[in-house]
């Protein structure tokens, strides 16, 4: 259990989870397809992004298409460390002998 403690809390929470892996697999992505593919709604999303920026873990570039606003977001490097870290974690605790 005392590995299980030591996980990324920031992270570990199921619908963060669910954007950081989604975002490690891309150069980028727009809110859209993050609420698309997360199946969260545009509030849950948008605290959820909020959090993992706050621990600088995502990026955010807002911009305009036309008059209609546009954000990307990114993983971090600090961000893409933290995941690779909490899937090092992860799997050290599901791989004990």
């Amino acid at each position: 259990m005392k590995n299980l403690s030591s996980l990324d809390r920031v992270i570990h929470e199921p619908a963060r989870l669910t954007l950081v892996a989604l975002l490690s697999s891309v150069k980028s992505a727009d809110f859209l397809f993050l609420l698309k593919e997360s199946e969260l709604t545009k509030g849950n999303l948008s605290v959820h992004l909020t959090r993992l920026e706050e621990a600088g873990y995502v990026e955010a570039e807002k911009t305009f298409r036309g008059k209609i606003p546009h954000t990307e977001y990114r993983l971090t490097p600090k961000g893409k460390s933290a995941f690779e870290q909490y899937r090092k974690s992860l799997g050290s605790i599901f791989n004990k002998e």
